[in-house]
């Protein structure tokens, strides 16, 4: 499949709420949320996000188009490391125009849910945002105990918070 891009999907967003009449309220979390905040060359082959809507309707519709998808309601949910608490309303609107709303996490929000999951494109994605934006390391701190107080104690939290550390001793000295 070729990678997607922002301008490659809108259009069939366009399309789906001209078709069916359903906005689409998507908070994009992937690399299409990278493509956002300014890195051109990210790829991605999927729509990584949390939708608020008509959930199984786009997924038909994205299916029959051959878009791949990871969508849910609840993005916090993708790990056993929540969220920081009020993430949604941290978010920022990318794109809002005729049903169609895309929405971009916090830049600080976003690096947690990259160190979430942690795989070395997600620390690379996450070292972008923190240059990008920059980033200082209590902001971070800040959002991942939020994130690991809003979580359940499990084993899986001790690894993230080793993951953390290894992170931001990566991060140039402040």
């Amino acid at each position: 499949m070729q990678p997607l891009t922002l301008s490659h999907i809108l259009p069939y967003f366009v399309e789906y709420h001209r078709q069916t009449g359903h906005s689409v309220d998507l908070l994009l979390v992937g690399g299409l949320a990278l493509q956002a905040y300014g890195y051109s060359d990210r790829a991605t082959v999927d729509i990584d996000g949390e939708l608020i809507g008509e959930f199984e309707s786009l997924l038909d519709f994205l299916h029959k188009k051959q878009i791949p998808a990871d969508l849910s309601e609840n993005f916090s949910g993708w790990s056993i490391v929540a969220m920081p608490p009020g993430y949604r309303d941290r978010s920022s609107v990318w794109h809002e125009d005729a049903g169609i709303r895309l929405r971009l996490l916090h830049p600080v929000d976003f690096i947690v849910s990259k160190l979430r999951r942690g795989t070395d494109q997600d620390l690379q994605d996450a070292h972008y945002v923190v240059r990008r934006f920059g980033i200082d390391k209590f902001s971070i701190v800040a959002a991942v105990e939020r994130a690991i107080t809003a979580s359940p104690k499990d084993t899986a939290i001790y690894l993230f918070k080793k993951s953390v550390e290894n992170f931001l001793n990566q991060l140039d000295p402040e």
